[in-house]
């Protein structure tokens, strides 16, 4: 639209509408015709989206009518009009941004609908490149078990989660044996010898020795603690009366070889599972007893272990008052050991014993619980063992009294380096309560606690679940557990004999009475 500027009343004054501005009338009939843009005045908020009000006050608020007007009429310089330009564009620039974030909403919506469109069609159609087969399902098993149980969570410093996905997808199980061989490869990694696999037979027969009998030749066995030139598996104890014994095969004998094969780099239960077989069959071993290297042929025998043996031993003295002293010897803890026990106190008790001796000399340990169960017969209270893993205690198993069955007599406890494991834990925790004098040597120092966990095909894990500390908090691991006195050597192992060198004074394996049973 065109203005005519002479059309304007000469007595309009300019300086009435526009403020602030100079202008003379010269200077308007100087203007031919003036371009200007016109502001519907019509324009309402009511037709405008109510969410977007907020936008649309803040720059009406300064537009009076007199702008209005007065940019209805005069030219762009008009300072009234620049302020409704910069209104235009700032509404413009607001309008465009909300239906940009409108656009843009609806362009992303679309977007998400058609990604998840896409990978459904592509879940439903597809087939995976693999799926775990029954013997995979066998190895998680296993594997699950050590990540739960294992007491190094750092797994010998590897990541746990890696092993599995490698072994998985490198590892051959295309049946039983492979995922065996599988399984054995994944526990070698951890570097611990305690930890290990049972097949089923093996864990049949594991359970039929902790049940009290065992087909074999009556060996315990244990890794060698030297670098020597003989390195490899040392003898812990031989079963009295099995053909080890009977053999001659001593506490601390090397073993160098079992049937020809050497035992320089064989495991600690491949060993054990090659000196155990059918009753009747033959095995033969070559043995290093202190410089002598012999070559033995036994015989495999079941085994029935009688965990425990005990007598009444009489010692001179004058008068009708002369000391008795019920010995009692474990030999290991199967499932009948601290019933055993019980029932050898309470015949030696009935013999009116004034002491007793605890003869715990190349027991080699067996089932944990048991241990415990016999140090409560012992205690009338106090803390039997401290049970920790990489963080430190993680339980503690006392007494308090309740199991309690011989407490007052004095007590003696006979260990050698063939007591070991559970036999520990039971010495230790004698010694540390102060109720009984330790004799011998130091013990062993197997001071790992391994748990049986069976999987779901009939074989079994073996793990080490925590280490123990003794009352004192000692870490006995291999180190072993120190008596406080020696034993004269040699010093004889079976009952008989045992009372001899009480009763006589000039025997060379005497022990004087007083001595002990006193700190």
């Amino acid at each position: 639209m065109e203005v005519l500027a002479s059309s304007i009343p000469s007595a309009f004054s300019l300086h009435s509408i526009c403020r602030g501005f100079n202008f003379s009338t010269s200077q308007v009939s100087q203007w031919k015709f003036l371009s200007v843009q016109i502001v519907d005045s019509r324009f309402s908020l009511t037709n405008r989206d109510s969410k977007n009000v907020f936008l649309l006050h803040e720059p009406v608020s300064w537009m009076s009518k007199s702008c209005f007007l007065q940019c209805r009429l005069f030219p762009r310089s008009c300072g009234c009009f620049l302020k409704w330009r910069r209104y235009v564009s700032r509404r413009r620039v607001l309008d465009s941004s909300v239906n940009f974030k409108k656009d843009a909403s609806l362009l992303l919506v679309r977007i998400v609908v058609g990604v998840m469109l896409v990978m459904s069609v592509s879940f439903v159609f597809s087939k995976p490149s693999w799926a775990l087969t029954e013997e995979n399902l066998l190895f998680l098993e296993a594997w699950r078990t050590i990540d739960r149980a294992y007491i190094d969570k750092s797994f010998n410093g590897q990541s746990w989660f890696k092993y599995r996905e490698n072994a998985l997808r490198d590892e051959p199980m295309n049946n039983r044996e492979e995922t065996y061989r599988a399984i054995r490869k994944m526990l070698a990694s951890l570097d611990d010898p305690f930890t290990r696999f049972l097949e089923p037979e093996r864990f049949k027969s594991l359970r039929s020795g902790t049940q009290g009998a065992l087909t074999g030749v009556g060996l315990s066995i244990g890794l060698t603690k030297t670098d020597g030139p003989h390195s490899g598996l040392v003898v812990i104890s031989a079963s009295p009366g099995g053909p080890a014994s009977r053999a001659g095969i001593l506490a601390g004998d090397v073993i160098l070889a079992i049937d020809d094969t050497s035992t320089e780099s064989m495991g600690l239960y491949d060993a054990a599972e090659r000196l155990q077989g059918s009753e009747g069959s033959s095995v033969a071993l070559t043995i290093l007893s202190g410089s002598e290297v012999k070559n033995l042929a036994l015989t495999r025998e079941k085994v029935s272990i009688n965990p425990v043996k005990s007598r009444l031993c009489k010692l001179p003295a004058s008068g009708n008052d002369y000391p008795r002293i019920g010995y009692i010897k474990l030999t290991s803890f199967n499932q009948n050991a601290s019933r055993a026990i019980k029932e050898a106190i309470n015949t030696l008790r009935s013999d009116n014993v004034n002491a007793f001796v605890l003869d715990l000399r190349d027991n080699s340990g067996g089932l944990f619980p048991e241990g415990i169960e016999i140090a409560k017969i012992w205690l009338d209270k106090g803390v039997i063992v401290y049970i920790c893993d990489s963080r430190g205690v993680r339980d503690i198993l006392d007494t308090d009294g309740g199991s309690a069955l011989a407490t007052s007599e004095p007590l003696a406890v006979l260990v050698n380096k063939g007591t070991a494991s559970a036999s520990e834990i039971l010495a230790g925790a004698l010694k540390d309560n102060k109720r009984a004098i330790l004799f011998g040597e130091p013990t062993y120092g197997k001071g790992k606690i391994q748990s049986v966990f069976g999987l779901s095909d009939g074989s079994a894990l073996v793990v080490t679940v925590a280490r123990y500390e003794t009352p004192a908090h000692t870490d006995i691991d291999k180190v072993g557990i120190i008596p406080d006195h020696p034993l004269p050597t040699p010093f004889p192992k079976d009952e008989d004999a045992f009372c001899y060198c009480l009763q006589d004074p000039a025997s060379s394996c005497n022990v004087n009475r007083v001595e002990l049973f006193s700190r």
